[in-house]
């Protein structure tokens, strides 16, 4: 085989891959393997280049025995840690003096861990958040059928107890359940006629025992004239309750949703519809402002479990925006209050 021929061969390959024969060195290299090992490494030993222990005691070996082997290889591409797995295979009959070449691809599988390691790190969270109050009413359970079987006015309390934990725990499956609904949902564009305005008043008039309860004021700005986007309309009633209730449990004493329009929004470039909930609390450190979205990071743990969070409803947020092609902001400082932005194409 001639050196365009195996390099025809390696440029059809679609991973990275190179070619090292029996003087360990490149005989070979596709782009792939350039932009992942650098320019210019034809002809260059192997363990100049591939410097990891385990990957180089592979293709000896392989060149060695002409078995197959399989490595692991770590690089950066500048952002993060990538990871790949080195397959590694003998081929017969081509490099130096024909004593056969070992075929090396890489098969970048970064995704695929992260994935997995974001499935571990939610079954662990879940696993947490239930353990909590099961312990909790366990505990009260046999309590109530030792030292406190007698005791009217402590079972009262603790069967009180024992409510906002069961009801804690019938929250957090309902919003599992409901983040499971919407991820399915997610790649299905919506297709109904949604009247924002209409659905903000009813959000508010929803949440105004909650509001007055908390001593806080609410206020609705919106345009006079009819203003529809294309959407789900539980969806996005969804979006618009959880936000104002957190505005409301979270923020100050005055929480202000507007509505506006634009005639061309450079995050979706379409006209679009923003829904802005401005709060006057003590804001957000911003160091907390981008894993706001994810499952169960709460920037304020103790203060979110008192008030019956279970650390999913931002997360339902994301996902209910994003399959409406949207955007959402948040906007936040130490005593500025927060301003969470909620971008939706008309």
């Amino acid at each position: 085989m001639t050196t365009d021929q195996i390099d025809g061969f390696l440029a059809a390959i679609p991973l990275p891959a190179v070619m090292v024969d029996q003087t360990e060195r490149f005989i070979a290299v596709n782009s792939g393997a350039e932009a992942l090992l650098g320019q210019g490494i034809r002809g260059r030993h192997f363990a100049t280049i591939l410097r990891q222990p385990s990957v180089a005691t592979a293709i000896e070996a392989c060149l060695n025995d002409k078995e197959s082997r399989t490595a692991r290889h770590l690089s950066n591409d500048g952002a993060q840690d990538t990871a790949y797995t080195v397959t590694l295979r003998y081929v017969p009959g081509i490099g130096a003096v024909g004593g056969g070449a070992a075929l090396v691809c890489f098969d970048d599988i970064t995704e695929r861990e992260q994935a997995s390691q974001m499935r571990r790190d939610f079954v662990a969270n879940v696993s947490h958040e239930l353990r909590t109050p099961l312990t909790a009413l366990i505990g009260f359970i046999e309590t109530l059928r030792g030292p406190a079987k007698d005791d009217s006015a402590a079972r009262d309390r603790f069967l009180t107890i024992m409510e906002g934990e069961a009801s804690r725990m019938n929250r957090l499956v309902g919003d599992l359940l409901s983040l499971n609904r919407v991820e399915s949902e997610e790649r299905v564009r919506p297709k109904q006629s949604v009247d924002l305005a209409a659905h903000l008043a009813t959000t508010l008039k929803t949440l105004a025992p909650v509001a007055e309860a908390r001593g806080v004021s609410m206020e609705l700005k919106a345009p006079q004239d009819s203003a529809t986007v294309i959407g789900d309309p539980d969806q996005l009633q969804q979006v618009f309750i959880n936000l104002v209730e957190n505005a409301v449990k979270y923020g100050g004493d005055r929480v202000r949703v507007e509505l506006s329009f634009t005639e061309r929004e450079p995050s979706v470039r379409v006209p679009a519809a923003r829904v802005q909930v401005i709060d006057n609390g003590p804001g957000i450190d911003p160091v907390h402002l981008p894993r706001l979205t994810e499952r169960f990071y709460r920037a304020d743990s103790h203060r979110s479990r008192e008030m019956g969070g279970t650390g999913l409803g931002l997360a339902i947020v994301k996902h209910i925006i994003n399959r409406h092609r949207g955007r959402l902001r948040v906007e936040s400082d130490l005593g500025q209050g927060s301003v969470f932005t909620v971008i939706l194409p008309k």
